[in-house]
């Protein structure tokens, strides 16, 4: 019985150990190495709560051990010890302790509740961007700048940012875990939530509400640049590609583009498009969310989006359309749209 009770306090261990193996405290931003104002303050509220509840552990547990030595039963023990039962001081002491605990931690949870739930859209020194949540990707739209983009979210360091957060299809979750908590992306609901970051670098973005077959993959970047490169990024965003292609190979897949992409995806950031708006392009971290930015990547997204991200119904695949030439042309087009 002993060694069946001591093998199930062993695989306790072993789970609870690779649970916490999914905490990172290491440099790259998490929300245990928050790079923003918010994610630290939800990170004080973890760390105080924890605080109390491990205090609280402590001082139990070394009663409770104190009392199991100090009046454990001796062998010249024959009767029952004296039954003691009625402390006035007691009763007050373990009355009054909790609710100073209750009071430490009720109090600056319920401020920072508030100044975290504080709306800034109307802000005027307060960047805006409106946060659309689809089946699989993300819209960034930057309606100050005129702007709209996907898949990567571009914002200036030290510089505060609030988000207007829905949904076009299902219930999704906007999140990235280095800045701050997460808010839902629901149809016909606009939430709000801001972030700052504190440190340029590319940060993880996450769907964290299933949401269909490929939630999973529903991923973007937070990319945090100096604000005169935000300035120089935004310019760039502004600024339109040339109507005539002179390159005579991007000019074939610029063609090739017009006849079957243009129609769904926009290249003028100005312009909202009903699928990503591909102003950029060639710039992203990543292309689906998820697979790093190359020709064979892009290549095989648009031979068939389903194969590689499932469940993407309205984006068709091309691997029968298109002879492997013209999606060879087609890419290196895509990679000019920088």
């Amino acid at each position: 019985m002993k060694r069946r009770k001591f093998m199930m306090f062993l695989l306790m261990m072993l789970t609870l150990s690779l649970v916490l193996s999914g905490c990172s405290f290491t440099e790259e931003a998490s929300p245990l190495n928050p790079q923003g104002s918010v994610g630290e303050s939800q990170l004080f509220l973890i760390n105080l709560s924890l605080g109390i509840m491990f205090g609280v552990l402590a001082v139990v547990f070394a009663l409770f051990f104190y009392a199991i030595i100090r009046f454990r039963r001796k062998k010249s023990d024959k009767d029952y010890p004296e039954q003691v039962e009625g402390s006035h001081k007691l009763e007050i002491i373990w009355t009054v302790i909790p609710l100073i605990l209750i009071t430490i931690l009720a109090v600056p949870t319920v401020i920072y509740a508030f100044v975290l739930g504080e709306d800034l859209t109307e802000d005027p020194d307060v960047l805006l961007v409106e946060v659309v949540g689809h089946q699989y990707w993300w819209e960034f739209n930057y309606p100050q700048l005129d702007i709209y983009t996907a898949q990567d979210l571009v914002m200036p360091v030290d510089k505060t940012v609030a988000f207007k957060i829905t949904a076009s299809d299902v219930l999704h979750s906007f999140w990235i875990p280095g800045l701050g908590g997460k808010m839902d992306a629901i149809p016909g609901t606009e939430n709000v939530l801001y972030y700052d970051a504190n440190t340029t670098g590319v940060l993880k973005g996450k769907c964290v509400e299933l949401c269909g077959q490929s939630h999973a993959l529903m991923d973007f970047k937070a990319v945090v640049l100096e604000q005169d490169e935000f300035d120089t990024w935004v310019e760039d965003m502004k600024t339109p590609y040339p109507e005539e292609v002179e390159n005579v190979e991007l000019a074939e897949g610029y063609e090739i583009f017009k006849n079957n992409c243009i129609s769904c995806h926009a290249i003028d950031a100005t312009q909202k498009g009903i699928f990503p708006n591909l102003k950029g392009f060639a710039n992203r971290e990543t292309v689906a969310g998820f697979k790093d930015n190359n020709a064979e990547e892009i290549k095989a997204w648009i031979e068939d989006p389903n194969k590689m991200k499932p469940g993407v119904s309205d984006m068709p695949a091309f691997e029968n359309v298109l002879s492997d030439e013209e999606l060879d042309k087609l890419v290196e087009y895509l990679q000019s749209l920088d």
